[in-house]
């Protein structure tokens, strides 16, 4: 019975070692992929990366429309006539020395 024991105990020792190595792959190995540095959390950020860069381009153009329509503004491009009259307009408001026509914009006959 000792020997049984003897030799159970010896085998149980020699299967210890590649038992804890192949725990200790399997916990590695989950780790890189489900892990909070793993492929999972990679293919997050790369997702929410792109995400921001879209926004990003999205921005950088909306702002490039504003930078041209300040430009546009800008004394050397602008018409001061025309802007006198688009804020007239605009404001509802001219000079007493303006004449106002107004004109009938409905169909005749209807």
């Amino acid at each position: 019975m000792a020997t049984r024991l003897a030799t159970f105990k010896k085998k149980l020792t020699k299967a210890l070692g590649p038992t804890l190595g192949i725990m200790a792959c399997a916990y590695f190995a989950y780790h890189t992929v489900h892990g909070d540095r793993g492929l999972t959390s990679l293919m997050i950020l790369q997702d929410k990366v792109a995400e921001a860069e879209a926004i990003s381009n999205d921005l950088k153009a909306e702002r490039a429309d504003w930078e041209h329509h300040v430009a546009l503004l800008s004394p050397q491009n602008l018409d001061l006539d025309m802007l006198e009259e688009r804020a007239r307009v605009m404001l509802n408001v001219g000079f007493e020395r303006d004449t106002v026509i107004f004109l009938d914009t409905r169909k005749q006959g209807s």
